[in-house]
């Protein structure tokens, strides 16, 4: 196997995707809809980030940046039972490790309960909205089917003031949780189920990690949402396809509101990518039952496993470039995201030796006791990269796969009387094959040419093949961590019965590993290239005495292959 010094295969090129989105927000400027642009990113904090919502911070930044606007951070902090401090955080650094920053426009909809709270009250004065005390059960038969209408709550013509008295005082906490909410009136027999009363505020007795307790009720997202938009002056609200339906509501409390904007919704296809679940209710249970380690599992699609997993930012803003925003939903596959990771890293990754299965190797005619420095290229294609010097001894290792004792016919790596080249080193030759008492290889006897020094001969000879080592003396021990699909099929189940399609050998690891000294040094995330191997970072559970590394990606398109391994 020869060593691919580029590391990205043969694939093909892909081209960046269209952006209609962009398209938009150019007539938009063009024709003097808006003065200028004003996005957002509006994520919940019920959990971590993942590689969908990188779509959406690259293209709401993206835009911002493009058009010579501005982009706010908005947490929807609406529902205080899910929301933690520490997702909060986790949502920050992703999106500023993506490449971003917010600036001074860092807002929640909880800076803006009063405001949200007195506009509902003003929809009660109109008549447009009434509280509701029928059960949850009650509320949903009611509310009719895509087929049929819906039907009027008993409670849907209580008076102004009967409604503004039960709503102060479900604010003011006499209620129980569930007892009573606060819907629009709009239209029960709406063809759009949306616009059928939706609910604008339900009764939650919990702490929320901004306003502590002042608050015993909380805006739904459909009620909280445009208004923050109008509030924050945003031109161009983003969002994802299944809110496209929700649309006739964003602009109807846009319309009957008296607010300092009239922003206006977008959709675009959510991130589908194969191999993957990305809905936050099964990555809170894999994390939750143990399935994976945690939400920065490098096997999970956060944006904090990817980043544990040693993906550079770029990679991820290169594959939202390239994937590009269309309007109907679409699988894309995990292929591509891999290609963007290695033309990242193939550029910027350093090139170290690492043997991850070790053979053991004795170079007989090598002098005993002796060791000399030869000289190693950090990267073929940088010559800025500069060189290292790597320690070459009478005893090395190599893969166990780099050997064959009954090699078929096209097996050009070492075997018994094969000659093969070590890399920066020299020529060497297979003469004895040492075994245990079960019969499995356990050692190499070889002898060298020491006028191949460098990897080349002076006679002009060849090799067909050149393979990877380390110093058996010299080298340090690691455990490295191959990372395959969480999922077993292309398509896994993304609801209830997620666990039938889990890869049971979605992590695979090497005890034994053996990698080039200066490799204990290497900072954590920085990406690295194990010739031969693949791109590997350093992980954060690496300590004095234990060494860890996590493979980010092959050199080729291997990912759907390692399935079942």
């Amino acid at each position: 196997m020869a060593i691919d010094e580029k590391a990205s295969g043969k694939e093909a090129a892909v081209e960046p995707g269209r952006d209609f989105i962009r398209d938009i927000v150019k007539a938009d400027l063009d024709a003097g809809r808006v003065k200028g642009v004003v996005t957002r990113f509006p994520p919940e904090p019920n959990g971590y980030l993942h590689i969908g919502h990188a779509k959406s911070i690259c293209l709401n930044f993206g835009i911002a940046e493009d058009f010579g606007g501005r982009c706010h951070l908005r947490f929807d902090d609406t529902n205080p039972v899910k929301e933690e401090q520490e997702y909060i955080d986790a949502i920050k650094r992703d999106v500023q490790w993506l490449g971003f920053d917010w600036g001074e426009h860092l807002h929640h909809a909880s800076d803006y309960f009063e405001q949200l709270y007195a506009w509902a009250e003003d929809l009660i004065r109109a008549g447009k909205a009434y509280v509701d005390d029928q059960t949850p059960e009650e509320m949903r038969v009611n509310r009719g089917t895509l087929t049929e209408p819906g039907r009027n709550s008993p409670f849907r013509d209580r008076s102004v003031e009967e409604n503004l008295d039960l709503f102060r005082r479900m604010r003011a906490g006499e209620f129980p949780n569930g007892a009573r909410v606060l819907r629009a009136k709009i239209d029960m027999a709406s063809g759009n189920i949306n616009l059928r009363d939706p609910v604008m505020y339900r009764i939650l007795h919990a702490h929320h990690p901004r306003t502590g307790t002042a608050w015993k009720i909380y805006p739904s997202y459909d009620y909280a949402h445009g208004q923050s938009d109008a509030i924050e002056h945003i031109t161009h609200s983003i969002c994802t396809l299944e809110f496209e339906d929700h649309r006739p509501l964003y602009d109807w409390f846009i319309a009957n509101l008296t607010v300092p904007s009239t922003p206006h919704q977008y959709e675009f296809a959510r991130l589908n990518l194969t191999y993957t679940v990305l809905s936050k209710r099964v990555l809170t249970m894999l994390v939750r039952d143990k399935h994976v380690s945690g939400w920065d599992d490098p096997r999970m699609p956060t944006l904090a496993g990817l980043r544990r997993r040693g993906v550079p930012p770029a990679a991820l803003r290169d594959f939202v470039k390239r994937i590009g925003v269309a309007k109907a939903n679409s699988t894309v596959d995990v292929g591509m995201f891999e290609f963007s990771i290695r033309e990242v890293l193939n550029k910027t990754a350093q090139r170290r030796m690492a043997v991850l299965k070790p053979l053991k190797v004795v170079i007989e005619n090598y002098p005993e006791g002796q060791s000399e420095e030869l000289e190693a290229v950090n990267h073929p294609d940088d010559p800025a990269a500069g060189t290292r010097k790597i320690k070459f001894g009478r005893e090395l290792f190599i893969e166990q796969d780099d050997f064959m004792e009954n090699p078929p016919k096209k097996f050009f790596r070492l075997s018994p009387g094969t000659e093969v080249r070590l890399r920066y080193a020299y020529f060497i030759t297979c003469k004895e094959v040492v075994k245990d008492a079960a019969g499995n290889v356990i050692e190499l006897r070889c002898t060298y040419d020491p006028a191949t020094k460098g990897g080349n001969a002076p006679d002009g000879r060849k090799v067909k093949a050149t393979i990877h080592w380390v110093s058996a003396r010299d080298s340090v021990a690691a455990e490295v961590r191959l990372y395959n699909p969480l999922f077993t099929k292309p398509d896994p189940t993304g609801g209830e019965g997620f666990e039938k399609d889990l890869n049971a050998n979605s992590l695979e690891v090497l005890s034994d590993a053996r990698l080039e000294p200066s490799l204990a040094a290497m900072n954590v995330e920085d990406a690295i290239q194990f010739e031969r191997n693949g791109y590997f970072c350093r992980d954060k559970e690496s300590a004095p005495g234990k060494l860890v590394f996590n493979r980010t990606v092959g050199l080729r398109d291997t990912f759907a292959k390692e399935v079942g391994k």
